[in-house]
């Protein structure tokens, strides 16, 4: 998956889960994503394993899911998400895992069972000639309408998120707190 569709996907799915959950309010699914979910650090969630992996599994492994693209990784934020929300009721922690836990499952990574279960299957991650990058990139979503759909409907899942915070008139009290009131 590509930026859209790890941040569009991870955000229509977080949101139809706190619509079902909260389904007998009255309020928008935004809201009731924002009762469940720091909106920001889920964004960021959706990310993060790409952010760290790409440039050092490029640069030093031959491949760009490495340390982040693991269960343990996703554990630790976890344990660390646990343990912020108990002191404080902080939504962040557990937000930043929920994104995380949907890259995870985006990238089919249970199709990498050497990488997703590092280090407990050995210590070395796959080596992967990938050539020009960014090509290979170009390549994917030309010819693999999977991937080419799933960056689309993040887009326009994307979109559709930005337009209904612009809306609301609520960007800066999106900024600040990742909640939409």
């Amino acid at each position: 998956m590509l930026v859209f569709a790890h941040i569009g996907l991870t955000m229509g799915a977080a949101t139809l889960a706190a619509a079902v959950v909260n389904h007998k309010e009255k309020e928008s699914w935004l809201v009731s994503l924002s009762k469940y979910a720091d909106i920001r650090f889920l964004v960021i969630g959706s990310l993060l394993p790409d952010i760290i992996d790409k440039p050092i599994g490029h640069a030093f492994l031959s491949n760009g899911r490495v340390f982040s693209h693991t269960l343990l990784f996703l554990v630790l934020v976890t344990v660390i998400g646990l343990i912020v929300y108990k002191k404080n009721k902080g939504l962040w922690g557990l937000s930043l895992a929920a994104g995380i836990f949907t890259h995870l499952v985006l990238d089919t990574m249970w199709l990498a069972p050497h990488t997703l279960f590092w280090p407990f299957l050995g210590w070395v991650f796959e080596r992967e000639d990938y050539g020009d990058y960014w090509h290979l990139l170009f390549q994917l979503l030309l010819s693999d309408r999977v991937e080419a759909i799933s960056e689309v409907t993040g887009f326009i899942i994307t979109v559709w998120f930005g337009l209904r915070i612009i809306g609301k008139k609520q960007v800066m009290t999106f900024i600040k707190t990742g909640r939409v009131h």
